[in-house]
């Protein structure tokens, strides 16, 4: 049996070893030290503990990642509650959802989500608390309001003689089983899924992080940039803490982080190690080295093979210095690589590797570092994880790709259902995925069952919630939602019998779709908008169960 340590016990243990060090940056904002860290999560403990708020409550984040964003989250942890983590680009709609679902006792919030969401449907919060400078939004209690009125006062109070290493003492959870935090797949009440992570998984995969990150960064600096948002497990794990736990200094970018906001960042940065999702490592290879390498002088001397060699390596340095030039190996995941992009960076020996993970495993299950990493697949099973495929034969037939081991979830929050159909008597966690594995135990994935899309900044987009919303529009049979690049697009079969009875021509039903398009827009949240809506002549084809065959329209 694998002994477990104490994961808010290693918070503390990283905050005191690194006191002096920078921690947390907005770019081109403010450095949080580790000791400024710690004298904000005392605060918030402060404030929790004079609001009433008890050991298992749950608190819900939502905001731009930022480094007051990443102390509440450690002030969440280390107090003993349950963090609610949730993607700030979620509707407002979906924020009140996640926020009722999760019983969260109290909201943290960016200055952006302020602004749109609504208290009065959130019922049973006892406040809301602004995440820039930590004031109330909102306080349904007197004890919150004199809590955080009179914070500076009781703090000066507990520590007359400043705040030092020794005050720093955290709630050690009961057992490595404990639920850490609940993370929602989506924000639709009817989609939604609450996956409860235990502290295990939180601390298995920082142990995988350190045996495959930690030996590889010596000598290459201690800067990290933070791109996927915190609210999102890949994120959360990989960028933020491994981060924390081993001393390092994270860079949060804030914005949206668009091509030229990261290619910027990695550049002043010069991050040890870079996380991505597949579109962010695209666009930069597409804007910054494509056009340098595809005029016809350099087509030709690619084509003669006593300089082609000598050609790679510097095209190899253009996309190295592109990220930074001084990362050990760039990891990404959450969905395939576009292929003339890998076969470009296979062709150059460039440094990445595709793992795999689900939310439900806190998030690693498939991983093999670049120098070991086989083309087209997405590593082995884990550290502290086993994979299996579910199939006669693993090695020719597809087959569902199940998981096992500390990382993988407690189950769903208040859904016993959804949990049996993915949690098996064995401990398997069904994935929903399709893949093949060789015999060396590399796993390559075939489909996902599960139909979910990946929006450029790492944001799980769920076809069906979309679909389900434009089915119900005007003259709208049935739809799929495809992924072209980065942009969404709905195919829509249409009442062609209802249009010929109303007399509508082919350019009135483009004008109704491009109206549908419009509206579905104004209730998606911005990373799930649809670009673009295709008619389609046949209706779509279907299983004998009578679910559309998805994959003829990918």
């Amino acid at each position: 049996m694998t002994a477990i340590p104490s994961f808010n016990e290693l918070i503390e243990k990283s905050i005191i070893e690194h006191w002096d060090r920078d921690a947390l940056t907005d770019y081109k904002s403010a450095t949080l030290q580790y000791h400024d860290v710690a004298r904000k999560i005392e605060k918030l403990h402060i404030m929790f503990e004079n609001s009433g708020v008890v050991k298992g409550d749950k608190i819900a984040l939502c905001g731009r990642n930022s480094a007051n964003w990443a102390a509440a989250y450690l002030a969440t942890l280390t107090y003993g509650a349950v963090a609610v983590p949730i993607l700030n680009e979620f509707t407002p709609d979906q924020i009140h959802n996640i926020v009722n679902h999760s019983d969260a006792k109290l909201l943290f919030v960016g200055d952006v989500v302020s602004t749109v969401i609504d208290a009065t449907k959130m019922p049973n919060l006892e406040g809301i608390i602004n995440i820039p400078d930590y004031s109330l939004f909102v306080s349904r209690t007197d004890k919150l309001t004199y809590a955080r009125e009179h914070l500076n006062e009781i703090f000066g109070k507990k520590y007359p003689k400043f705040f030092r290493k020794e005050h720093v003492h955290y709630y050690r959870e009961e057992s490595p089983d404990q639920l850490a935090l609940i993370n929602y797949t989506s924000g639709t009440t009817g989609f939604s899924k609450g996956v409860m992570i235990p502290y295990r998984a939180l601390w298995s995969n920082y142990d995988f992080a350190c045996e495959v990150m930690g030996k590889n960064l010596e000598g290459r600096g201690d800067n990290f940039i933070s791109i996927l948002p915190l609210a999102h497990m890949y994120g959360m794990a990989f960028e933020f803490i491994y981060e924390i736990l081993s001393g390092r200094h994270i860079f949060f970018l804030t914005r949206v982080p668009s091509p030229s906001i990261i290619a910027q960042a990695f550049a002043d940065i010069k991050p040890a190690i870079i996380i991505a999702v597949p579109l962010v490592i695209e666009k930069i290879v597409k804007k910054k080295v494509f056009p340098k390498i595809q005029n016809s002088r350099m087509k030709l001397l690619l084509n003669m093979p006593v300089v082609n060699k000598k050609v790679n390596e510097r095209i190899r340095q253009e996309v190295v210095n592109a990220f930074g030039g001084q990362f050990y190996e760039i990891i990404v995941g959450g969905a395939a690589f576009n292929q003339e992009v890998e076969a470009f960076l296979k062709r150059i020996n460039f440094p990445y590797t595709v793992g795999y993970g689900a939310t439900e495993c806190a998030p690693i299950i498939c991983y093999a570092p670049w120098d070991e990493f086989v083309a087209g697949s997405c590593g082995k099973a884990a550290l502290h994880m086993e994979v299996k495929i579910d199939s006669p034969d693993p090695q020719h037939i597809p087959g569902e790709i199940l998981a096992r081991g500390l990382n993988v979830m407690l189950g769903y929050y208040k859904n016993e259902e959804a949990t049996r159909q993915t949690l098996d008597s064995e401990g398997w966690y069904h994935t929903g995925d399709l893949g093949l594995m060789d015999a060396d135990g590399n796993v390559f994935i075939k489909g996902r069952s599960k139909n979910m899309l990946l929006g450029s900044n790492g944001q799980n987009i769920y076809p069906e919630e979309i679909e389900d919303k434009l089915n119900s529009m005007a003259m709208v049979v049935e739809s799929v939602v495809i992924q072209e690049e980065e942009k969404l697009v709905g195919l829509v079969y249409p009442d062609y019998d209802e249009a010929k009875n109303m007399g509508l021509s082919r350019e009135d039903l483009e004008k109704i779709m491009e109206e549908n398009r419009v509206e579905l827009n104004n209730i998606l949240p911005q990373y799930s908008k649809i670009a673009a809506i295709r008619l389609q002549e046949e209706e779509f084809e279907k299983t004998p169960k009578k679910s559309i065959k998805r994959y003829l329209y990918q």
